[in-house]
């Protein structure tokens, strides 16, 4: 019998807690910690003011949801969580939570706050049904670096240590982060060292970085996805960057919500555009395409509405896809402005890297909850609890792959760049399963898993017992060999 899962020994603990505590002031805290469990990851999107979070989050549901401009709803931190219906939730400090009215407003949601103030606002819960939502649960964050410094306050305290509970040594109320830069600044550093701050669950394993409005990395000119891309890659190689989050993907947010949306009418108003003779010289300046010329068919108010929509560098990849008939029709726009935009890398590695080791992060973040309320609430009877719950912390190799990917990226491991590149692969870091673990493509047959894994698990066993080896990478290598044993064991002939 296969030992049971980590998310089965933590539920049994969280299990074990809540009979002890039945009836007792930590109940409510332990069957949120179980609820936890069962729920989809929490993730995040953060970021310092006008980074784009709200675009990012519209683009990845590919729904007009979140409002974009600096209305008040985006000074409150709202979850997008998957419904059978639509409907909003107000969960105000102090009282009940009650329904909102709700109207869409040029696409997005307008919601109506009942005449709540929005510091007295916790959060606002959206039921919609998405199919990126059945995976993840998506938390827009207010923006980091506002004026107001209780705004800020909001995004901090709910995604660092302790969340809203003020416990320094509970778990965040999010398993993993989006985080959006532009520019690296100081703060950014400062909030990324924060979210991972203490304890030994520090690790960039559960973050990522997204260079947000990439196409204005470059100046909106045909180039600038490339430019972002290195501006990306170097910011990835950066060691005060690598330390705090796995990787650094660019995307131009804006050209990848509207693509998701894409009408059949904006396609036709982008092709007059392109069919247009005056074409090249109304597109190099905003201020040109506002003023149009007497023979361009569209009215001032529909290139403005365009000029919204996709921005300048949209609609110069738009026009240039149409004009050298790339693209024949709305679909074939949508799915090229779509690729272009860099989502799809993010997707995947959403999908790959997070939702992937949705479980491990689960359980982290549950475990670390469970021990923070086991210690706020001593009870004699719970004093094993808390000594299982250090033994599963101890003993779950998955939570040791996290721990080295962070002593990895951190440098504290002297290998040489072959040997990191290979133990990162090893470990996760482009994917949790174990094709892509060991660099195999998608369809590998069993018994190239097996040499492949066999390979590994012989290397990185006389790395730990070479003499030469230190005590860190020694550590190091012994983990990687028992991931090896892990992946042979799951395809062990029969």
């Amino acid at each position: 019998m296969s030992p049971p899962r980590l998310t089965e020994q933590v539920g049994a603990l969280v299990g074990a807690a809540l009979a002890v505590h039945a009836g007792g002031p930590a109940e409510p805290a332990l069957r949120a910690v179980a609820d936890r469990l069962s729920e989809p990851l929490r993730v995040a999107i953060a970021g310092r003011v006008k980074a784009g979070k709200s675009t990012l989050l519209n683009a990845l549901v590919g729904q007009q949801l979140a409002a974009t401009d600096a209305g008040e709803c985006t000074r409150i931190v709202t979850w997008y969580v998957d419904g059978l219906t639509y409907r909003i939730t107000l969960h105000p400090r102090g009282g009940p939570p009650r329904q909102l009215p709700f109207r869409r407003l040029h696409g997005a949601l307008d919601i109506a706050l009942d005449g709540v103030a929005t510091e007295n606002v916790e959060r606002l819960v959206v039921d919609w049904p998405a199919p990126v939502l059945r995976e993840m649960t998506l938390i827009d964050t207010p923006g980091m670096g506002s004026t107001s410094t209780e705004v800020g306050l909001r995004t901090e305290a709910l995604l660092t240590p302790g969340g809203a509970d003020d416990a320094e040594d509970g778990p965040s109320d999010v398993d993993a982060v989006v985080y959006l830069i532009r520019h690296v600044h100081g703060e950014d550093v400062r909030f990324l060292e924060a979210f991972q701050d203490g304890s030994v669950d520090r690790r960039p394993i559960n973050t990522v970085a997204v260079l947000a409005r990439a196409d204005e990395v470059g100046h909106a000119k045909p180039d600038a996805l490339g430019v972002a891309a290195r501006v990306a890659e170097r910011y990835a190689a950066d060691q005060r960057i690598r330390a705090l989050c796995r990787t650094v993907v660019p995307v131009a947010g804006l050209l990848a919500s509207s693509a998701a949306g894409l009408r059949e009418t904006e396609y036709r108003a982008i092709e007059l555009l392109a069919t247009s003779l005056d074409v090249d010289r109304l597109l190099v300046t905003a201020d040109r395409l506002l003023a149009g010329t007497p023979e361009l068919d569209l009215l001032a108010d529909e290139r403005a509405a365009l000029l919204d929509r996709f921005g300048m560098f949209g609609l110069r990849l738009a026009v240039r896809l149409i004009r050298d008939r790339h693209v024949a029709s709305a679909t074939d726009l949508a799915r090229e402005l779509l690729t272009a935009s860099g989502l799809p890398a993010l997707r995947t590695i959403l999908a790959d890297q997070f939702a992937g080791r949705a479980d491990v992060l689960k359980a982290r973040s549950a475990l670390m909850g469970l021990e923070a309320i086991l210690r706020r609430h001593p009870l004699p009877a719970a004093v094993g609890l808390l000594h299982d719950a250090e033994r599963v912390r101890a003993g779950a190799h998955e939570f040791a792959e996290i721990v080295l990917v962070d002593r990895l990226r951190s440098g504290a491991v002297p290998l040489d760049e072959v040997e990191l590149h290979e133990a990162e692969l090893l470990l996760g870091v482009t994917g949790a399963d174990a094709r892509g673990r060991l660099g195999l493509p998608a369809d590998a047959g069993p018994d190239t898993v097996r040499k492949a894994a066999a390979e590994q698990h012989l290397r990185w066993q006389r790395r730990a017992e070479h003499p030469a080896s230190s005590r860190e990478v020694g550590q190091a290598a012994r983990v990687l060999v028992r991931t090896c044993e892990g992946i042979l064991g799951e395809f062990a002939t029969g």
